[in-house]
């Protein structure tokens, strides 16, 4: 079978052995796979992916139909078309994921976008909803909004009646954030902008000086991604003062146990808002798999809105 592979620095597809699922595991025909900043940060060495999955195989979420279910896996049946989080190796023509983390794609969200729906809304609802419990009435900040994990995070804090307001770079981008249920500002204007409740940090390091000074009194900080950079100097002082939380978060490697968790915490309280179109996964462009280095290239640089996705048109023709 054919496969993202990560080669002298390069993401090229190439030929690998088909995977077998194992205990409590599909085999699903991947018909789209999402790109996500960790990839990149595996293919510079940078973030190693979980055991028993190789380093030179990207890919952390997939959605397609079953083709071959593993001992003991009895939640799916052949044929459904099921969506989730993998540790590795999910940019491919087959891919293996555990039934528990395994999701039933809605029948309003097609196979060709339903691969960028699951890393970007299990991160942003695991995130906001769970770890920081932002609540009806409560003022979020998301800073990098316009990447798949932002445009997820708006329409999650909207879904819950949240006031949110979105941080976006690229003045180009901001009428379609807001359109997602928030207030589209520049990262000059977040200052005016406070005090918020919650803060979702997806640029990175840089920000939290300012971020801890615009939070009111409890607010929360949760970290999300790095792309801008990992260190900081803080003054502490004002985390006291704030009675604040600054927490961060990652799910590749988590235990199944947590990840099962997550994933039905979103079946049940995400997937009928999808059904109903309230929300809605972004694509900014789709890729063949067979031209994953056109994606790659795409995908680097920047200014996005929502997700880039590899699309494999055999596996969506069965």
């Amino acid at each position: 079978m054919r496969a993202a592979v990560f080669s002298a620095g390069t993401t090229v597809c190439s030929e690998v052995p088909e995977p077998e699922p194992g205990s409590g595991e599909l085999l699903v025909a991947v018909t789209s796979a999402g790109l996500n900043a960790a990839d990149l940060l595996q293919r510079a060495g940078r973030y190693p992916p979980p055991p028993g999955y190789r380093q030179d195989r990207p890919g952390l979420e997939i959605a397609g139909r079953i083709v071959g279910l593993g001992p003991g896996a009895r939640r799916f049946s052949l044929g459904d078309a099921v969506m989730g989080i993998v540790g590795g190796e999910g940019q491919a023509e087959l891919a293996v994921i555990h039934e528990r983390v395994a999701m039933p794609v809605p029948e309003a969200l097609p196979l060709e976008v339903a691969g960028g729906f699951p890393e970007a809304f299990l991160t942003a609802h695991d995130a906001l909803i769970t770890q920081a419990q932002l609540a009806s009435g409560e003022r979020l900040l998301v800073t990098g909004a316009a990447g798949g994990v932002g445009t997820a995070a708006v329409q999650l804090a909207a879904a819950v009646g949240a006031e949110v307001i979105a941080e976006v770079r690229d003045p180009h981008q901001r009428a379609a954030v807001g359109a997602l249920g928030a207030t589209a500002i520049g990262p000059e204007e977040v200052a005016t902008h406070g005090p918020f409740h919650v803060i979702a940090e997806l640029v990175g390091a840089p920000n939290l000086p300012r971020d801890l000074a615009s939070l009111s009194l409890g607010g929360r900080i949760v970290v999300i991604g790095l792309g801008a950079g990992a260190t900081v100097s803080l003054d502490l002082g004002v985390l006291l003062q704030r009675r604040a939380r600054l927490f961060g978060t990652t799910l590749r490697n988590r235990p199944l146990e947590d990840k099962a968790i997550a994933t039905r915490q979103v079946e049940r309280q995400v997937l009928p808002l999808v059904q109903r179109h309230a929300l809605r996964v972004l694509v900014e462009s789709s890729y063949p798999l067979t031209d994953a280095a056109a994606a790659y290239e795409r995908f680097t640089k920047g200014a996005k809105l929502g997700k880039v996705v590899l699309v494999n048109d055999a596996a969506a023709a069965r």
